[in-house]
């Protein structure tokens, strides 16, 4: 039995289990599952396992309708008659099946963003017409909790077949013409600082070199792209490194590779950032870091062996089953 606690912040009702994320809490890390609702907003871990979620209420009346069904009259009741402090109670769910097709529903528009496809890594994209449509079915499931808006997901850029053998590591490639090779590093990007389907997810797709060259320093980048990315690209998506506080690199992509250089100041080991202009939320720490990047691939990795599961609240979904099976081609 899960026990919540209801709590009083920023002028709206909280409902969470202990430990659970919430919208309250600023940026989300890149495990956090956000479902909108009527009447607030439901938050899960990907990675916790739990299936109650937490809940932020900014329209208590509205949200009546359907608290009784993921908390149990209990909680409902305490909710309505809320007067203050941190009361805890057991949640009784009254409709377990809205539980189940809530968490899936979460998790669906989470994979739509946060799945860390990666050739280098062995991780499949999900198919979007697959998770579209199984969506749009979790949507009606959950007609007591959503509207049909909740249904729309971006569509990711077409799919091509990819095999990990077709690709290298940047840094591990002769550079033709450079003079003498200063530095050269491999890293990995933080995931919300671009949209899902144009970079690779893993923590060595990001390679970085300084050259010597004609009496210059030029600071190079390459970054995998996505699985499955062709092309073209709007310019608006285009990704940027920034090496410096002054350098940037607009990059273009080339065959299965993002690639761009620039002349800079110094002959310093560079760190490299890359994102897509106005995509992220840059003045909040990024808390989990690499860390939590290689949680979310292996929990990732590990759905995708769930094939014969199918009764679990958290069973893979359609989209999952197919890259499960194309896995051996990838």
């Amino acid at each position: 039995m899960t026990e919540v606690t209801l709590f009083r912040a920023r002028d709206v009702l909280a409902i969470a289990p202990a430990g659970a994320p919430t919208v309250l809490d600023g940026a989300p890390d890149n495990d956090v599952m956000v479902l909108e609702v009527l009447g607030g907003t439901l938050t899960w871990s990907a990675l916790s396992g739990q299936a109650i979620p937490a809940a932020v209420l900014d329209d208590l009346d509205a949200a009546q309708d359907w608290l009784w069904a993921i908390y149990g009259e209990a909680v409902a009741l305490a909710a309505a008659e809320y007067a203050g402090g941190r009361p805890a109670l057991p949640a009784r769910p009254e409709l377990p099946r809205l539980i189940t097709h809530s968490w899936r529903l979460g998790y669906a528009h989470w994979a739509a963003r946060w799945w860390p496809a990666s050739t280098l890594d062995g991780i499949p994209a999900l198919d979007p017409a697959l998770l579209a449509a199984e969506i749009a079915e979790l949507t009606e499931q959950c007609d007591l909790l959503v509207d049909g808006d909740d249904a729309e997901i971006a569509v990711s850029v077409p799919k091509v077949a990819a095999r990990r053998s077709d690709y290298a590591l940047a840094a591990g490639r002769d550079t033709p013409g450079a003079v003498l090779t200063l530095d050269r590093g491999v890293g990995g990007w933080d995931w919300r600082g671009c949209p899902p389907g144009l970079l690779d997810a893993s923590e060595q797709a990001v390679t970085w070199e300084l050259a010597r060259e004609s009496g210059l320093t030029i600071a190079r980048v390459s970054v995998v792209a996505a699985p499955g990315l062709t092309g073209p690209v709007p310019s608006h998506l285009r990704p940027r490194a920034r090496v410096t506080e002054a350098a940037e690199i607009e990059l273009d992509l080339v065959g299965d590779t993002w690639v761009g250089q620039t002349p800079v100041a110094g002959e310093d080991a560079v760190t490299v950032e890359v994102s897509v202009p106005g995509i992220g939320l840059p003045e909040y720490e990024d808390r989990g870091g690499p860390e939590l990047r290689r949680r979310i691939r292996e929990f990732a990795a590990a759905r995708l062996t769930r094939t014969a599961e199918t009764d679990a609240f958290d069973a893979p979904l359609r989209a999952e089953l197919d890259a499960a099976v194309g896995d051996s081609d990838f």
